[in-house]
């Protein structure tokens, strides 16, 4: 049984052959989807969570850097530095949770040419779906959200340098 019409050859079951390939069509996409964007969700949340730490390292070392070469200023000074660099982070739990004035920050300057230490702490959210693998990610707060930190520490004049800047100050000019 064929139909012809307009340089056109049509079966009569032809119609009934697409909607069995988009039926196939749907239920392989039913099947598929869910699988899709479970791995799209477990494969965010550490993305999410090396960005955070790369800034908070960037922020850390920048700091550490600033306390060996600026000229005695305030720990609130390095502190807003910290947070300014920090604010690269974008204001999102999966980034890092309780706003951009919860971060822990810890400076210690030593003495003289002592080594100065800068270490950030802070916390992410989990997404749902990876919330009961967090412990995989790193340490866990009370409320269930992934501790992150960094620690990063510099030799305020370095071992190969001869001599000491006591030595260089009192030089006559």
């Amino acid at each position: 049984m064929r139909s012809v019409g307009l340089g056109r050859s049509t079966s009569l079951f032809s119609s009934a052959g697409r909607a069995e390939e988009r039926a196939q069509a749907t239920v392989e996409a039913a099947l598929l989807l869910p699988g899709f964007l479970i791995l799209l969700l477990v494969c965010l949340q550490p993305v999410c969570l090396l960005y955070t730490r790369s800034v908070m390292e960037a922020a850390a070392a920048s700091t550490a850097r600033l306390m060996i070469t600026a000229e005695a200023e305030g720990e609130e000074a390095y502190r807003a530095f910290a947070l300014r660099r920090l604010a690269a982070i974008p204001d999102l739990a999966i980034f890092h949770a309780g706003g951009p004035l919860s971060w822990e920050i810890e400076l210690v300057r030593a003495a003289g040419d002592g080594p100065v230490r800068v270490a950030i702490a802070g916390a992410a959210s989990p997404l749902p779906v990876i919330g009961v693998f967090a412990g995989a990610f790193g340490e866990r707060n009370s409320q269930g959200d992934v501790r992150v930190s960094v620690d990063v520490a510099y030799d305020g004049r370095p071992g190969w340098l001869e001599g000491s800047n006591a030595a260089h100050e009192k030089e006559p000019a």
